[in-house]
């Protein structure tokens, strides 16, 4: 009963004819009331005593205000595909002094600063990359730090970067892949230009950056260029790199000119001084609500250190474009990559194409399905005067498997990903993947051939057949505090006739599958 006004009130206001009244006074606006899914009602009194009720119409009530859209203030769109996003530059470890969580670095603007440590054991099963089979527990540590001066000596901006790279508990030598002590991966100075080249439409600073020196970068979707976050060291240059535009405009270049650095486990790192590795990637994001165009091209020139290594001469162009498809949940990836030059005195004729299409469902979780397909020509003759085995410069192997078996080389590999998060905290991921050699004359890069290279790795007459093998793989990331992130990962990777029949050439043995199992802690210093 104690609504039983209120009802009566709504009633009469909405089915009697109501004549409006002046009256003298002022109006005041009551209580706004709402019935069902009807507009509210607004209640007038007016002075002087006597009420006057009345309900304005639907049809009659003024539009509700849209929520305003926010404005966009970058072009930049993240491609949704599996694996391919680039570190950023600085790394993600990094904070601007100023936008820590602590007051008392609030004036540091001009300082970039952050240390990263991780700690990951593994458990290997019959590791096929291996000339033994056997089971590894390997713990492998990488300490960062990272410290960056900006804005406050600008145009002139510098970087250190250290990095100490350490594994234990194998039953294998060290290699540089997992032992790198006390190195700096990254020591540039650089010239920022911020706004030499004017403003976008969305009002960003088009800069020109120039830098030179000691640098560790990734590209595209890290397959030809990367620094190997999952590795525990790290690809890196010397040379200079200039850039037109940044990440927010709607186009932007980067170009750069380097020679590689030799991870040295005994003595300080220094750079392959016959070898220079060169480029330029154009990003176009105009449409990138709907596609983003990465053309580009990469180069290799290598000279033959007095008979100590094969002369090259590599050429790759290159066109990549991912998005969204308009008004779906469908997201793409395609890419195709030519080769050209010479190579050890052969032809060089290489080529890959990699697609990929996802969806992501409407659901809190955001789980998204994806399917990948990915070719890379192998040598299709070892006597016919032509090379068409790929090469992969220098790039990043994880996209591929997780395990690191496979590398972008002679294969071709189906692969089906489901993603979901099902808390902010927690990400959760897995796949099923298929393996083949594009040539089955041609070798698998990986097997037989860490540490110690294997020749049996290929099979010239290819009677070995061409079925790698295929994997079962999940991964749970978890954010344990705002400074630790947990990873607990396992690959199971089930041998196919070519493996089974080389490790039997090989090691007069073979094995039927394989395991990795792993758990990764990464402590930051700042949130």
């Amino acid at each position: 009963m104690n609504y039983s006004w209120r009802i009566i009130l709504l009633f009469t206001a909405n089915i009697l004819p109501l004549a409006s009244t002046q009256a003298n006074g002022s109006v005041a606006l009551l209580e706004n009331s709402q019935v069902g899914q009807q507009p509210m009602l607004l209640i007038v009194q007016a002075a002087g005593g006597d009420t006057y009720k009345w309900a304005i119409k639907p049809k009659e009530q003024p539009a509700a205000a849209k929520p305003e859209t926010p404005q966009k203030t970058t072009y930049f769109q993240r491609a949704r595909s599996y694996a391919t996003t680039p570190e950023s530059d600085p790394p993600r470890y990094v904070r601007n002094m100023a936008k820590t969580e602590y007051p008392i670095f609030k004036d540091l603007h001009w300082l970039d600063f952050g240390v990263d440590h991780r700690t990951r054991f593994e458990l290997r099963d019959d590791d096929i990359r291996r000339n033994n089979l056997l089971t590894d527990y390997p713990f492998l540590l990488r300490t960062r730090a990272y410290v960056g001066i900006k804005n406050i000596l600008d145009p002139f901006r510098m970087a250190v970067e250290f990095q100490d790279s350490r594994g234990y508990n194998s039953e294998f030598p060290r290699d540089n892949r997992d032992w790198n002590p006390y190195e700096l991966i990254q020591t540039y100075g650089e010239l920022y230009f911020k706004d030499a080249l004017g403003k976008d439409d969305l009002g960003n600073n088009r800069p020109i950056r120039i830098r030179g020196g000691r640098m560790a970068w990734e590209a595209v979707d890290r397959r030809l260029l990367g620094n190997n976050q999952w590795r525990n060291t790290t690809n890196n240059f010397e040379g200079f790199r200039v850039t037109f535009g940044q990440e927010a405009n709607d186009w932007e270049i980067d170009t750069w000119g380097v020679q590689p650095v030799i991870r040295d486990i005994d003595d300080f790192d220094g750079r392959n001084k016959s070898q220079w590795f060169y480029g330029a990637i154009g990003h176009w994001r105009k449409w990138s609500d709907v596609i983003t165009i990465q053309p580009y091209f990469m180069g290799l020139k290598q000279d033959d250190r007095e008979g100590r290594q094969p002369e090259r001469d590599i050429y790759s162009p290159a066109i990549r474009a991912y998005g969204v498809l308009p008004r779906t949940n469908i997201d793409f990836d395609l890419h195709t990559i030519y080769q050209f030059g010479r190579d050890n005195g052969l032809k060089k004729s290489a080529w890959s194409y990699l697609l990929e299409f996802g969806y992501t469902f409407k659901h809190d979780w955001k789980p998204r399905l994806s399917a990948f397909y990915g070719f890379v020509s192998g040598d299709r003759d070892p006597n016919d005067n032509v090379d068409n085995r790929f090469e992969r410069f220098f790039g990043f192997a994880r996209p591929w498997s997780p395990d690191d078996y496979i590398v972008m080389e002679n294969i071709k590999a189906p692969k089906i990903v489901f993603e979901f998060s099902p808390h902010k905290d927690v990400s959760i991921d897995g796949g099923y993947s298929w393996f083949w050699l594009a040539s089955d004359t041609d070798r698998f890069n990986n097997l037989l051939n860490i540490s110690t290279p294997n020749p049996f790795n290929r099979d010239a007459t290819g009677q070995s057949g061409d079925f790698i093998g295929q994997s079962i793989n999940a991964r749970v990331n978890y954010k344990l505090t705002p400074l630790v992130d947990t990873t607990i990962g396992y690959s199971h990777f089930m041998n196919g006739e070519f493996t089974k029949n080389r490790q039997m050439a090989a090691l007069g043995e073979s094995r039927d599958s394989s395991n990795f199992f792993y758990v990764e802690v990464s402590i930051r210093a700042f949130k």
